[in-house]
């Protein structure tokens, strides 16, 4: 099912290249804190990109965590009233549409509702999904935090699983903690999620039992929960950020007098303080009920057998409380114009003015999917006009888009976003609002609207091409996403198939009618986020508005039409070697001119190629005096090409599905993008154009310098930007290349020095194309051929100078280093790293020390988490380097409480003790082996895992041994091995430490 973009995803794909790396609307949103999955373990860490919002320098993936959803949820057009669910009814029942065919939904006399599809690609995996219609937004007062809470206590104990033993059953099974085994709570929702990396019945059968201990068996035990008590509380301290604490200024200002902003997921402290365990049970048994849960079972295995297997488990499941009375989320109340300023240090300025109206739930019609289609339509144009802004020199702001969504059923609201520096707020709001005033006084043209649909198809061209090998993990998001509005499931071609009958003959007045009504409402609600007072505070912010509202606006004029430069690059090169590689089904093609191909066919995802160029030597080849340019990488790609700009590129290409994103890897300038089989000559011709013709257009990197200006406000608001900022350099024992620049080196650097950093390895440097996916070797070559193969003559790969190689390592330390931030004073993060060596030094070493580094995580866990409650997420990380000779290390990371730095320290060092004096059991061997080893498979299964590996491996064919060995090498480690790399690495005295403290500590 198609479902309406989340507004992130509408706004990048209405205002910027596809893919590409520098989005022209920053939106203050919070993450819904559910973890990225973790394959072979992540690389070094990077010199930070100047991101809107600072982030940790590795996203946190263990489970258990609240959610605080997008700011803006999906975009909506609503119609007529929806009937009231039966119970056990889906949404289909009562629309005209039908849904998917591919799935068999059913339900249980208990009023449990399941949705099971077969999917055999990838081969003997599964997804499931447990969800209930239960979140904060059910909570009593004395409540405050406790659905979340709950969800914590769904794996610390039921009735057949003693506290403590559900993760490690899991891990047995091969799914690692946080990556397979998940769960987040939201305002309206509960989702416990099990990735299952094989599909045979004792997996199956136990993962099954888990969900149904977790629906009705919980013991809540009040010792356990007061366990529980300290990791909670250290997941309310880790979220609370600048971005958070305007989100939740924002939200009340919206829906003034509603429940919404009564209930944040996360809760109020003294209530996870102090709530007894009573009070969790009193919500379990009152919320988590059949009649409120779906499961999802999508994977490869038999449907019927599923189907047997959910009925006979969760059969005998029945409520124990009458049913509960929905929450009375309150009226939306009358509101005239109003002004709201919020001043957040460490938050970049930001301004929306919203128009708000009733929440209306419309039934998924037909009718319905159509009027949703026409007014995305109308908001595209809208959002292109505004991007089009952005990229004008002296562009009057950062970055604007405009939606309309739902507020958790409590409202409606359409909202203009706007991005701008601090002192040109009052410019920024100006020219918004202006453009929104003439998008809704002359609405749109009809070259503007066609051009959106045919954008708009490509995309659902794209996603029907793939149907059949989409993941069982990215299905089941699909049917769960699509509940709480009871929405009907429908595949990818259906979608496509409602979006032909939608804009067959759709014209301007149609998509302009649309989008004057969306912006019909009470208001406008004019609220702004700054990172320092302005002068007049809110009623200058209202005049401001009201000003620009006044004035009169001209019709918008029709570009002028342009051709797409660059569909020939002369004559197509000549092959002069080709070599297989059989055991991985890849071809090694050589140019004339010295470019390398590699290419990989693959049936991973139907439709899908992705393309990686690597050019030169990246990092290695940079000046080791300064800091690198990285920060402003985005600029390249929005400077366009040479003879066409990107905005103009994106208009000429509508139709065609392909990226561009360019990144400083440390042994080449990369470019990459992903697109479809037919859609790879334009994909190429993109790619070929930037390395041979870059436009480096002054607007794009101006506009990155101003995002620039609050960056070190922003990193410097947290505990975790300091360190995502700060620790790549201190990784690197200073070296400059991978430093953040200082403020004034951002304010005072210019294009041409990104320029002379990157242009002559794109002019000069040894070129490889590296493509995998769904294509064949003989078309991947013809197409390279005719572009990369026709550009002038490039050299073979040399190795960079012996002093541009080398690179150190932080010398052990007795004390940490310290670094500050300015935020809570009880928010702290501790970081200590251990040096190893690169990979090629000892590859075998390598592979032992990885599982080491998995068992010290599973140490650190229990004792910090489990045992403690001190914190939410210790995490370990491990990297032996490719590049850098000598270069490795195994890490450890933990947001705590600044009293408890010094104990966490401690207590590293006796677990690293402990490994060195024995071995570990072979249940915590298997524990860390196990998932290790299925999440590599699981990698494996994809095209982005060896578009990865395969780089570089015509000039150094050891990685390919690193490619054939990472199984059976992985797989041979024993316990014996774990300790001696203990032995060998975890000592006391090569141990670097570093902590982040509240600023007023220092």
């Amino acid at each position: 099912m198609h479902r309406p973009l989340r507004t992130a995803l509408a706004l990048a794909a209405s205002l910027s290249l596809s893919a590409c790396a520098v989005p022209h609307l920053s939106l203050p949103k919070l993450p819904r804190f559910e973890h990225a999955p973790r394959a072979p373990k992540p690389a070094a860490p990077v010199a930070p990109v100047a991101p809107a919002e600072p982030t940790a320098s590795k996203a946190a993936r263990h489970p258990f965590a609240f959610s605080v959803p997008h700011l803006f949820p999906k975009l909506e057009a609503h119609t007529a009233p929806a009937a009231v669910r039966k119970v056990g009814e889906w949404p289909q029942v009562r629309s005209d549409i039908t849904p998917d065919p591919d799935f068999r939904f059913g339900a249980l006399p208990n009023g449990m509702r399941y949705a099971i599809r077969k999917q055999s690609i990838p081969p003997g995996q599964a997804a499931l999904r447990l969800r209930f219609d239960a979140g904060s937004l059910m909570e009593t007062d004395a409540q405050s935090g406790l659905a979340h809470f709950l969800e914590h206590m769904a794996f610390n104990g039921s009735k057949a699983v003693p506290e403590g033993e559900m993760v490690k059953i899991l891990e047995r099974l091969g799914l690692a903690f946080g990556a397979d085994t998940n769960a987040a709570t939201d305002f309206n929702e509960t989702v416990y999620k099990l990735d299952l990396p094989r599909t045979d019945a004792d997996t199956v059968d136990t993962s099954l039992m888990l969900l149904r201990e977790a629906a009705g068996n919980l013991t809540i035990d009040p010792a356990a929960v007061d366990r529980e008590r300290g990791v909670v509380l250290s997941e309310e301290r880790a979220r609370d950020a600048p971005a958070y604490r305007v989100y939740k200024d924002r939200l009340a200002f919206w829906l003034k007098g509603q429940r919404p902003p009564q209930r944040l997921p996360i809760g109020k402290v003294e209530v996870l303080q102090t709530a007894p365990a009573s009070l969790i049970s009193d919500f379990y048994h009152t919320w988590y009920r059949p009649d409120r849960a779906v499961l999802v079972a999508i994977g490869d295995f038999d449907p019927a057998e599923m189907e047997a297997k959910i009925k006979a488990r969760f059969g005998d499941w029945s409520a124990t409380t009458p049913p509960p009375a929905e929450p009375d989320l309150g009226a939306v109340a009358p509101r005239g114009p109003e002004a709201k300023l919020v001043v957040e240090s460490g938050a970049p300025l930001s301004l929306q003015i919203a128009w708000m109206a009733p929440p209306e739930r419309a039934a998924d019609t037909a009718a319905k999917r159509r009027s949703d289609i026409v007014e995305r339509l109308g908001f595209a144009v809208l959002n292109r006009r505004l991007s089009s802004m952005a990229r004008a020199p002296q562009p009057p702001f950062l970055g604007a888009g405009a939606f309309k969504s739902q507020q958790y059923h409590a409202a409606q609201v359409t909202l203009l976003t706007v991005n701008a520096e601090p002192a040109r707020w009052r410019e920024a709001l100006t020219a918004a609002a202006q453009e929104q005033h003439r998008a809704v006084q002359y609405g749109v043209r009809q070259d503007e609207l066609d051009r959106e649909i045919d954008e708009m198809r490509a995309s659902l061209k794209a996603d029907a091409a793939g149907t059949a090998t989409r993941t069982p993990s990215e299905m089941a998001s699909e049917v769960v996403d699509s509940l709480d509005d009871d929405e009907v499931v429908t595949s990818p071609t259906q979608d496509l198939d409602s979006f032909e009958l939608a804009v067959k003959g759709l014209k301007a007045d149609q998509a302009s009618a649309a989008l004057k009504a969306a912006f019909k409402g009470d208001g406008p609600l004019v609220f702004m986020t700054s990172p320092k007072p302005i002068e007049g505070g809110e009623a200058a912010l209202m005049a401001a508005y009201q000003a620009a509202d006044k004035t009169e606006v001209a019709a918008p004029t029709a570009p002028v039409q342009v051709a797409w430069p660059y569909a020939s690059f002369g004559a197509p090169g000549k092959v002069v070697e080709t070599r297989d590689v059989a055991d991985m089904d890849t071809t090694f093609v050589r140019f004339a001119n010295g470019v390398r191909l590699t290419i990989k066919p693959t049936h991973f995802q139907d439709d899908e190629v992705l393309v990686r160029v690597n050019v030169g030597g990246g990092r290695i080849d940079l000046p080791k005096d300064r800091p690198s340019m990285a920060w402003a990488a985005g600029a390249f790609i929005e400077g366009g090409l040479k003879q066409i700009s990107a905005e103009d590129m994106e208009r000429v290409l509508a139709s065609r599905v392909y990226g561009a994103r360019f990144t400083i890897a440390d042994d080449a300038f990369a470019l990459t993008g992903e697109t479809r089989p037919d859609h790879l000559d334009t994909q190429l011709q993109v790619l070929a154009a930037y390395v041979s013709q870059p436009g480096w257009r002054p607007e794009a990197f101006e506009q990155i310098k101003g995002r620039g200006k609050t960056i070190h406000d922003q990193f410097e608001a947290t505990d975790s930007g300091v360190l995502s900022r700060d620790l790549a350099a201190l990784m690197h024992a200073g070296d400059p290349r991978w430093a953040f620049p200082t403020r004034e080196q951002i304010a005072s650097a210019k294009l041409a020095d990104f320029r002379n950093e990157v242009s002559p390895d794109l002019a000069t440097g040894a070129l490889e194309v590296v493509i995998v996916g769904d294509i064949t070797v003989d078309k991947a070559t013809d197409l390279v051929a005719e572009t990369f193969g026709a550009l002038p003559p490039r050299p073979e790969p040399v190795a960079a100078s012996e002093s541009q190689r080398q690179v150190g390592f932080p010398a052990g330390v007795s004390q940490p280093v310290e670094r500050t931030h300015k935020g809570r004073a009880d928010q702290a993060m501790g970081y200590l790293a251990w040096p190893t060596t690169d990979f090629y030094a000892d590859p075998q070493g390598a592979r032992d020390t990885a599982v080491m580094g998995e068992v010290l995580e599973l140490r650190l866990i229990d004792e910090l988490r489990e045992s403690q409650g001190a914190t939410y997420s210790p995490q370990v990380s491990y990297n032996h380097s490719y590049v850098w000779p000598g270069w490795g290390y195994v890490s450890a990371n933990v947001e705590i409480a600044p009293e408890k730095l010094p104990a966490f320290f401690t207590d590293v060092r006796k677990i690293a003790a402990d490994l060195r004096a024995k071995p570990p059991s072979p249940d915590e061997l298997e524990r860390a082996k196990k998932p290790r080893l299925d999440q590599i498979e699981k990698a494996r299964e994809t095209n982005g895992y060896w578009l990865g590996e395969l780089s570089g491996a015509q000039a150094d064919p050891r990685r390919l041994d690193v490619i054939r060995a990472i199984i059976p090498g992985t797989e041979r480690v024993t316990a014996d091995d774990v300790q001696r790399a203990a032995q060998r690495i975890l000592k006391d005295e090569r141990m670097w430490m570093l902590e982040v403290r509240p600023e007023a500590q220092k």
